[in-house]
């Protein structure tokens, strides 16, 4: 298993060989710096650390510089760390979207879209109470019951009720790699992808 930090960019679509269009999220992919290897003997596991997006000294602090200057690059905002790499790496080593190929797959991880605090409908997929007939005209997008009443004299936990909606880790698994644009550090990979435009990813082959 590989994998780089990425950007998402967008959403296109291209055309197929055989003329259809394919919509596809853009995403930036690296290119990323190995900051730290991580072996069982000193760390207890092993482990590939790498770094991705340039920041500036003035909001990195003085343990991160340090750390970024073993490793003989400059501060970066996102370290994420990935437990295998197919290939040998070193400390400072660049890896970049040349790691893919096109019609490669790839599992997708990004932070959904908050959306604060929702109801049953938009939260969970309930069809709301349906009619409006025996005075029922503002129960539409309500629950509906929720329980017995003697007993047990309560909501079972894990009841599907409203509340905060989004902004959890997702990964999207198996989406193909339709385009590889690596002279601009570019994916385009079929399908949506969970998170707002400029949020961070994480793309494990």
């Amino acid at each position: 298993m590989s994998g780089l930090i990425g950007k998402k960019i967008g959403m296109t679509s291209v055309f197929g060989a055989d003329g259809k269009n394919i919509p596809c999220t853009v995403i930036e992919a690296g290119p990323c710096v190995v900051t730290q290897l991580k072996t069982p003997e000193k760390d207890g596991y092993s482990a590939v650390q790498i770094a991705y997006d340039e920041t500036t000294e003035k909001h990195t602090s003085n343990s991160l510089l340090g750390h970024f200057k073993k490793a003989n690059t400059t501060p970066k905002r996102k370290l994420v760390e990935f437990t295998s790499f197919e290939n040998e790496l070193n400390l400072g080593d660049v890896i970049t979207v040349d790691i893919f190929e096109e019609n490669d797959w790839v599992d997708v991880t990004g932070i959904s879209k908050g959306k604060g605090f929702q109801g049953v409908v938009k939260r969970h997929g309930f069809a709301g109470v349906g009619g409006q007939t025996h005075g029922q005209h503002n129960r539409q997008r309500k629950p509906g019951s929720l329980g017995a009443s003697s007993y047990p004299s309560r909501v079972f936990k894990g009841k599907r009720l409203p509340g905060r909606t989004g902004g959890e880790r997702v990964t999207v698994l198996n989406l193909r790699i339709v385009k590889k644009l690596p002279e601009n550090n570019l994916l385009l990979v079929k399908g949506s992808i969970p998170g707002a435009k400029g949020s961070y990813l994480l793309i494990e082959d």
